[in-house]
């Protein structure tokens, strides 16, 4: 872990591309968001260190399957968020499918886009940059804030 520019913890990683790479890059998120709780006593529940996984997951995975070369992961708190970034070589930007439940696969970005607080899809000079953003917190629910 490290300290981005603007001085919020962070991790990366520069994956390479193979199989392994999708089990490594939800390691790191689940050890950062570990770290972020124990070492530096941020808020961080249990849904937020599943949804980030699967986040980190789907994001590499797309970037595995579509683009050649290697995988820049970057993680960093934003305020009561965590901030994913992926990007890879491929400067094609992802096309979110219409929801049809009787598509087999291709739903990974229709996923992330409803676990996530926002979806950014940034062509880069070389590549493109994808950025999700997760809260930290477990959403309240209305009716048990109003009952409790």
């Amino acid at each position: 872990m490290t300290l981005h520019d603007d001085g919020r913890p962070r991790a990366a990683a520069a994956l390479d591309g193979q199989s392994p790479c999708i089990a490594e890059a939800r390691r790191l998120a689940a050890g950062f968001l570990s770290r972020m709780r124990t070492e530096h006593r941020v808020p961080v529940s249990q849904r937020a260190v599943e949804l980030t996984q699967l986040v980190v997951s789907e994001l590499v995975t797309n970037a595995r399957k579509y683009a050649s070369g290697p995988i820049l992961l970057d993680l960093r708190l934003a305020d009561d968020s965590v901030e994913v970034q992926v990007w890879d070589s491929d400067p094609a930007l992802p096309v979110v499918r219409a929801a049809d439940a009787g598509r087999v696969g291709q739903h990974g970005l229709e996923i992330v886009k409803a676990v996530c607080q926002s979806v950014e899809a940034v062509r880069e000079t070389v590549g493109k940059r994808m950025t999700a953003r997760l809260a930290l917190a477990d959403p309240v629910c209305e009716d048990a804030a109003r009952l409790g």
